[in-house]
């Protein structure tokens, strides 16, 4: 395979969803055929970016003028939308993809439906797709204003899928998001009217090569703006009050891709533009106190929640400090740290979001003043607690590992910031230890019946089900432990299997991770994909 194949390949992870969400849109009343095309369009995504991610690891960075606007030394730069894939990119289309495909067998298996029976459920998939295509043009994009578009098709896929069902808690929490993410929209549409205002282009490289002749202190404000943007979609503290308000009130096919990739495209977009548009160190004091505060903020406010899903959602804004930790070292053993904590947390978060909708399925609630007695069902038992070892650090789990490259990377800074993140680093695992411990112990041994609302969880109808779940379930009381659809249950396995290979492979991923920080610190490779050698 050469370099022949990447025009096709690069384009493919857009525009596959894309065309099969306009297949599936029609397809409302063939519920059967709108799944297989869906599930058919993920795995090619994914089959896609496996080999995007072994040819950009033989050959290097490639970039895609769309339309054939090839302007290269020519002196103007290039025109038109430019697609970009590296090593960072690669890996992330790779995880984003196998992600995406887990939830929505998972989704599949737990039925499309939430609620009741005229629902118009058949929307579902069609803007999952929709929101596949955002995630995977998101980390292609070769320049600014397609990446706002990225994020804009992400906004509209969200609200829809965040408001499925169309209960008022789901509503409020839509609009919630909608009000933060515009507001996110704005700065950054502003930071791309300054940039051009300052530079007079959009492209990327282009950008990263006239910044050169921008006096420091207009480089710093203009990277100011874009922080501020991308650290709100990132959820990075005090920009991220709005998560655990908008995630939990949504289904659990729903929450977990939410929690695994949306905010990761938003630290995606600060390693992009740190590292190619703002070399220099400017802001890495401001990152470092955010991240440490995202640390424990997030942390602190995990262990006064008693829904799993809110502490969960608390739990995902901590563990954002270790990934903006990495990235405010600036060189190249953090940023390999960063990037492996980065794949490891969307796989770990998106599998314990996906054991919570087992928990609901199982137990009819996920408020530890309800549950008890869970362990009575060794295999949910199992699926918890083993991504919930990988969250806290326990060795020899890829948390562990990626931690410890994290304090690696800051022991070899040395500076007092750093050494406080290193300490933060560990008050943060050992306290997101004992908020896994805390639902172990509450969900699992207790007994139900020593739950101060332990009567009141019953065996509802839970999110996504379908006619015939419910038909079984009949909103009855039932015993303390249920029954969980294979279906459901394979794809949290396959995620669980996806944390265990990343343990198990840690070397050679680590190996990969630090090829894509070596070019991240030195961008010489993507400027000369994408520009040529006039640079």
């Amino acid at each position: 395979m050469t370099t022949s194949w990447f025009p096709v390949l690069i384009v493919l992870p857009t525009l596959i969803p894309l065309g099969a969400a306009a297949i599936t849109l029609f397809m409302g009343r063939s519920p059967r055929i709108q799944r297989s095309i869906t599930v058919a369009a993920i795995v090619a995504v994914f089959v896609d970016s496996c080999l995007l991610l072994v040819l950009t690891d033989r050959e290097g960075t490639y970039a895609l003028d769309v339309g054939g606007w090839d302007s290269r030394g020519t002196g103007s730069g290039p025109l038109g939308v430019t697609l970009v894939v590296d090593q960072l990119a690669a890996l992330m289309l790779v995880v984003s993809s196998a992600v995406l495909l887990c939830v929505v067998l998972y989704a599949v298996g737990q039925g499309i439906r939430d609620g009741g029976e005229n629902q118009p459920v058949s929307i579902f998939l069609p803007t999952y797709l929709v929101l596949c295509a955002g995630v995977c043009n998101a980390f292609l994009a070769g320049d600014l204003f397609n990446l706002y578009v990225s994020f804009e098709v992400l906004l509209a896929a969200s609200f829809v899928l965040l408001t499925l069902g169309a209960s008022a808690d789901r509503v409020r929490a839509g609009v919630s998001y909608v009000m933060v993410s515009m507001v996110s929209s704005m700065i950054f549409l502003a930071g791309i009217g300054l940039i051009y205002a300052a530079v007079g282009t959009l492209n990327m490289a282009e950008i990263a090569v006239r910044l050169r002749d921008v006096p420091e202190g207009t480089r710093g404000a203009l990277f100011a703006v874009l922080l501020v943007a991308f650290g709100i979609k990132a959820a990075i503290f005090p920009l991220s009050s709005w998560l655990p308000d908008s995630y939990p009130t949504a289904p659990a096919p729903v929450t977990a891709v939410f929690a695994g990739l949306l905010t990761k495209v938003g630290v995606y977009a600060i390693i992009r533009t740190h590292s190619l548009l703002f070399p220099g160190g400017s802001m890495d004091n401001v990152l470092l106190v955010a991240g440490l505060l995202t640390m424990l903020v997030g942390i602190l406010g995990a262990i006064s929640q008693a829904d799993i899903k809110r502490l969960l959602s608390f739990t995902l804004v901590s563990h954002i400090g270790y990934m903006i930790f990495g990235i405010a070292l600036s060189d190249q053993v953090g940023l390999a740290a960063a990037i492996f904590y980065v794949a490891h947390h969307i796989l770990v978060q998106t599998t314990l979001f996906l054991v919570v909708g087992l928990i609901e399925r199982q137990a009819g609630s996920a408020s530890l003043r309800r549950l008890g007695g869970l362990i009575a069902s060794p295999l949910l038992a199992v699926l918890f607690l083993i991504p919930a070892l990988n969250l806290g650090g326990i060795p020899p789990f890829s948390g562990f590992i990626g931690k410890v490259a994290l304090m690696e990377a800051g022991t070899r800074d040395g500076s007092v910031l750093a050494i406080a993140l290193i300490v933060g680093s560990v008050v943060t695992s050992l306290l997101t230890l004992y908020v896994m411990a805390r639902i172990w112990t509450k969900a699992f041994w207790r007994p139900r019946a020593d739950a101060p609302e332990g009567d009141l969880a019953d065996a509802g109808p839970s999110s996504l089900m379908t006619e015939g779940d419910m038909a079984d379930i009949a909103y009855d009381q039932r015993a303390d432990v249920g029954r969980m659809p294979i279906g459901m249950v394979i794809p949290t396995m396959l995620m669980i299997a996806a944390g265990l290979a990343l343990t198990f492979w840690a070397g050679p991923i680590f190996d990969f991770t630090d090829t894509a920080a070596v070019n991240l610190c030195d961008p010489s490779n993507y400027l000369d994909a994408v520009l040529g050698g006039g640079h």
